[in-house]
C-alpha cells in the first residue's frame, strides 16, 4: 500500500471518542491547579501586606531617631541618642530601670485590669437595661469631664499615701474610657439581629449571649486600648504620690536636677512597654473579631 493510500485509510477510520470520565478527570486537574495557583497568590499578596506594615514601621523610627539626633545637634535642649542610649546602659547595669519598669507596670496593670473589669458589666447594664442606664449614665458623664489628675488630692487625703491612690487613679482613668466605648457598642447593636432572634424563640439571656456580646466585643477592645492609653498617661501624676520608685518617679526626681538623659530613658520606655501591651491587645482584637471586615 502506497503512502496515500494509508493516509485515505487513516481519513476513512473512525477516531475514538474522549471518554466522559477523562474529560472529567482534566477539568479537575485543572480546576485543582487553578486554585493552588489562586492559593499561592493569596498568600503572597498576604506575605507583602504583613511584611509592607513592618518596613514602613523602621523606615518610621529611623526618620524619628534621625530628626531628633539632629534638633539636639542644631543647638535645642535635648540630648542626643547616644548620650540617652548610655544613661540607659548605666541604669540597666544598676538594676534601677528594671525596678522602675515593673513598679510601673505593676500599676499600670492592676489599675487597668480593675477598671476593665468594673467598666466591661456596667457598659453593658447601661446599654441593656434604660432605667439603669438613666441612674448611672449622669454620673459617669460627670466624672468624665473630670480630669482623674484632679482626684489626686480627694485620693490622697481619703486613702492615704500608699499604693491604694496610685492604683485607684489609674483605674478611674481605665474605667472611664472602656465604660463609654461598651455602652456605645451594645446600644449599637442591630435591632434586626436581635429581633430574628426573638422570632426563633431565644430569651433575654441567649440574646445577650450570642447576639449583644459578640457585636460589642469590637467596641469592647476599643475602649480597652483607650483606657490602657489613659492608664499609661496617668501612671507620671499619680506617681507623684509619695511614690519611691517607678519610671514617673524618676523622671521627676530627674526634673529637679535637669537630667534630661534621665528622662528621656523614662519616656522611651513608657513608650516602648505601652506599645507592647496596645500590640497584645491588637492582637486579641484580631482574633476576637475575625468576622470582622477589614481594609
Amino acid at each position: 500500500m502506497s503512502v496515500l493510500d494509508k493516509r485515505s485509510a487513516d481519513r476513512r477510520r473512525p477516531r475514538p471518542e474522549p471518554s466522559p470520565d477523562a474529560g472529567a478527570a482534566e477539568d479537575a486537574a485543572g480546576a485543582t491547579k487553578d486554585g493552588a495557583a489562586k492559593s499561592a497568590a493569596r498568600h503572597t499578596r498576604s506575605d507583602r501586606r504583613r511584611g509592607l506594615p513592618l518596613a514602613l514601621n523602621a523606615v518610621s523610627v529611623a526618620l524619628g531617631i534621625a530628626v531628633w539626633w539632629a534638633l539636639a545637634s542644631a543647638g535645642f535642649k535635648l540630648p542626643t541618642p547616644p548620650e540617652v542610649v548610655d544613661r540607659a546602659a548605666t541604669l540597666i547595669s544598676d538594676g534601677t530601670l528594671a525596678d522602675d519598669a515593673l513598679a510601673s507596670l505593676t500599676r499600670v496593670l492592676v489599675g487597668f485590669a480593675l477598671g476593665t473589669a468594673v467598666a466591661v458589666p456596667v457598659g453593658f447594664l447601661m446599654g441593656w437595661y434604660g432605667i439603669l442606664r438613666g441612674l448611672i449614665e449622669p454620673w459617669i458623664q460627670f466624672f468624665r469631664t473630670i480630669p482623674p489628675l484632679a482626684i489626686i488630692p480627694l485620693a490622697v487625703v481619703a486613702m492615704g499615701i500608699d499604693e491604694t491612690p496610685k492604683i485607684f487613679v489609674i483605674f478611674l482613668a481605665a474605667f472611664l474610657a472602656c465604660v463609654i466605648s461598651t455602652f456605645q457598642g451594645v446600644v449599637n447593636v442591630d435591632r434586626t439581629l436581635i429581633n430574628a432572634a426573638r422570632v426563633l424563640g431565644a430569651g433575654d439571656a441567649t440574646i445577650f449571649a450570642r447576639v449583644v456580646v459578640p457585636a460589642s466585643t469590637p467596641f469592647i477592645l476599643v475602649g480597652m486600648r483607650v483606657g490602657l492609653g489613659s492608664a499609661w498617661a496617668t501612671l507620671v501624676a499619680a506617681e507623684l504620690i509619695a511614690a519611691q520608685e517607678g519610671l514617673g518617679y524618676r523622671m521627676q526626681n530627674a526634673q529637679l536636677y535637669y537630667d534630661l538623659p534621665t528622662i528621656f530613658v523614662g519616656l522611651v520606655s513608657i513608650g516602648i512597654l505601652g506599645l507592647l501591651m496596645d500590640r497584645v491587645l491588637l492582637l486579641a482584637e484580631r482574633r476576637l473579631t475575625r468576622w470582622q471586615e477589614r481594609r
